[in-house]
């Protein structure tokens, strides 16, 4: 009676044994309601979510829990990570319902599949307030069972509510005050000045927003802006939400000081942090910030790539059915292994903040309470020495480490995320001047559409080669933009060529009319009872944002104004959340950041080669809001408008800046060539 003994998801196999009759989401789970009049339990999740196997635990493998599911509902589980619409639709109605939204997510639903009531977690006992889970399921079965007129009432109400909600009037033209009310908003409410980051705990690492700061600095030369993004990006790396030993970061933490994390590792968020890092160092010249970007790329690459190239979805908080197990230490484990590494236990015990009592629950988490510059200041210790101790410790550990059970993966490779972790290896490789990261870029962005497009753009596929969902808006947008990033920066025309075909069809096929922005399913997809469309720059950005972003590079690129009308037509449709809730969409305050600033196309041509390379780099390390760089060979069969008629100058490698596709004089040596920027401004 559990379907889920068929299913593919590592998520949806964690509940195959529960005695819950679970369904797959589709129609035989609606019809089924229909025929026995009964609602439907929706429960979504994914593999790493801590809460998801804490709920699990509790109440989905309990019998009696089980039976009352079994016997007056249709339940129904999804992995938010397979059908991110499904997730989506739902999560605007628990939100509407409960004031607040998260995994898991628990709805109950009509059978036509209209909401009427929902909620996150339940545990199985009443706590803090909480009804048991039990208790609510007795309460929805009694409302239906007595009341159902009101139960369809409320779910009625709450698709008109939804549905009028989406076509909320909104603003007739760009407004360019928009990112600096927006960056005022951020940095005298939401910025966290004691611990670093934005707002309070659970404290979430906001890339997108910190990303959207530091191009706003380099746009207006705010030091606050980059004072509050860099100090986040300072509190993180030292915090226990970094992982000290492997690089990485953990989806959150759960205290004011980043010391305590849920310990699930997802592809996104380094990803994404992974140019926020780059473009700090590149801003401030620190070599400790872009040494944090070169661990999280080392992690990407030795701990979330699986054998075909490409990155997994997740890795879990738990093992051994204990959260952060994997993680932590006790002091004596920890003073045996630094000792063992011929190092003084008692500095480094206090580098990182490892004590005899823990500092979490009686254990360690690795942490770093004072920056290593002043540590070793504060210490009187030999900078030089203390750097190759803390090397070999580092590897020490982690050795140690891993002869543990390590944390169940999550094999699912999504689309959305790997070209989000292509686009971070790119835009990094190119601040940092690190072109293996360029060239891993282009292996997995390759490899990744050679996998997943099949006809058009799937959204996922499972280890083993299993194809899933078809694609969604920020899958199509997300491949598109990381094409374009990695043909700008190697001038790959096959990609460009790839990425224009892709931007109209998904453009066509996803567009609303009537707004100008875009839905996240296609108009030939599955329809739900409402169809979904995400604006909300939240883990992750929404394929509104990302498309944006698309169409403005092409733009730039292509001289095409329809491709920079489109991206006004969707940004004026965000100016009103954006300036009152600027932290739910940093993605798409950086495309305003891109129009606020004096559009330029920068054009470097001439054979691969070292004098190419140190003229692309005077451009490539800068942060340059408003200006675009590609880097490419000359070819007599041009077909990228921004490159036509661009050659080398008397054999030497040509920079070309220029103001929508119209040139000025090609520079030839880096000099001229910062000269020339510094006076674009």
């Amino acid at each position: 009676m559990n379907e889920l003994t068929h299913a593919t998801s590592p998520y949806l196999l964690q509940h195959a044994e529960n005695p819950v009759h679970w369904r797959q989401w589709g129609d035989s789970g609606f019809v089924e309601a229909r025929e026995r009049d009964v609602p439907i339990f929706l429960s979504v999740g994914y593999s790493s979510c801590h809460w998801c196997h804490v709920m699990a635990h509790e109440s989905f493998e309990d019998p009696d829990t089980a039976a009352l599911l079994n016997d007056r509902f249709v339940s129904i589980k999804v992995d938010r990570e397979e059908r991110p619409d499904v997730d989506a639709v739902y999560m605007q109605a628990v939100t509407a319902l409960s004031g607040h939204g998260g995994w898991p997510m628990s709805v109950f639903l009509a059978p036509d599949g209209r909401p009427f009531f929902g909620g996150t977690y339940w545990p199985d006992e009443p706590r803090h307030g909480m009804p048991s889970f039990r208790q609510v399921l007795a309460a929805v079965d009694d409302a239906w069972q007595q009341r159902r007129d009101e139960v369809v009432e409320s779910s009625e109400q709450i698709t008109q509510t939804l549905a009028n909600h989406a076509v909320t009037s909104v603003a007739d033209d760009l407004d360019a005050r928009v990112t600096d009310e927006a960056a005022q908003v951020v940095l005298e409410q939401a910025w966290d000045r004691e611990h670093g980051g934005f707002g309070r705990a659970p404290k979430f690492p906001q890339a997108m927003t910190i990303e959207w700061l530091l191009v706003h600095h380099a746009r207006t030369g705010s030091a606050t802006a980059r004072d509050a993004a860099v100090q986040a990006l300072d509190a993180m790396a030292r915090g226990g939400i970094h992982d000290q030993l492997a690089g990485g970061f953990a989806r959150y933490a759960t205290d004011d000081d980043w010391l305590v994390p849920h310990f699930e590792k997802m592809l996104t968020d380094s990803a994404l942090l992974l140019p926020a890092y780059a473009a700090a160092a590149a801003l401030t010249g620190r070599e400790d910030l872009a040494d944090v970007a070169r661990s999280t790329v080392r992690f990407l690459l030795d701990d979330f790539r699986a054998d075909d190239g490409l990155f997994v979805a997740a890795s879990d908080a738990d093992s051994e059915g204990v959260e952060g197990k994997y993680f932590v230490w006790s002091f004596d484990e920890f003073a045996d292994v630094v000792a063992a590494a011929g190092a003084d236990v008692d500095v480094f015990a206090a580098y990182f903040d490892v004590t005899e009592s823990g500092n979490w629950e009686g254990a360690n988490i690795l942490h770093v309470p004072v920056g290593t510059a002043t540590f070793v200041a504060q210490r009187g210790l030999d900078g030089e020495k203390f750097s190759q101790d803390l090397e070999r410790v580092r590897h020490a550990l982690r050795s140690r480490r891993e002869t543990r059970v390590a944390p169940a993966v999550d094999t699912k490779v999504l689309a959305d995320a790997n070209a989000l972790a292509c686009r971070g290896l790119v835009v990094a490789g190119r601040l940092l001047g690190e072109p293996a990261w360029i060239c891993t870029a282009r292996e997995i962005i390759t490899t990744l559409v050679e996998r997943l497009e099949i006809d058009r753009m799937l959204h996922h596929s499972i280890a083993g080669g299993e194809l899933g969902a078809p694609g969604f808006l920020e899958d199509h947008a997300a491949v598109t933009l990381a094409e374009l990033e990695v043909f700008a920066a190697t001038g790959d025309r096959n990609l460009f060529d790839r990425a224009v075909a892709r931007a109209e069809e998904t453009h066509a096929r996803f567009i609303d009319e009537d707004r100008g922005d875009w839905f996240q399913t296609a108009s030939d997809a599955e329809s739900l009872y409402l169809r979904p469309k995400t604006t909300w720059d939240n883990a992750t950005p929404s394929g509104t944002s990302v498309m944006i972003e698309v169409c403005l590079t092409l733009a730039d690129l292509t001289g095409d104004d329809r491709w920079r009308e489109r991206a006004e037509a969707a940004l004026v449709t965000m100016q009103p959340s954006a300036r009152r809730m600027p932290t739910g969409f940093g993605w798409a305050l950086r495309q305003f950041e891109t129009l606020v600033a004096t559009r330029r196309q920068l054009a470097v041509v001439g054979d691969e080669g070292a004098d190419r390379a140190a003229l692309a780099a005077i451009a490539e390390r800068r942060v340059l809001p408003g200006v675009r760089t590609v880097v490419a060979t000359p070819r007599s069969d041009e077909n990228v408008p921004l490159l036509l008629a661009r050659t080398p100058v008397d054999g030497q490698p040509a920079a070309y800046l220029c103001r929508n596709l119209t040139c000025e004089r090609p520079v030839t040596t880096p000099d001229a060539l910062a000269e020339l920027l510094d006076a674009a401004g």
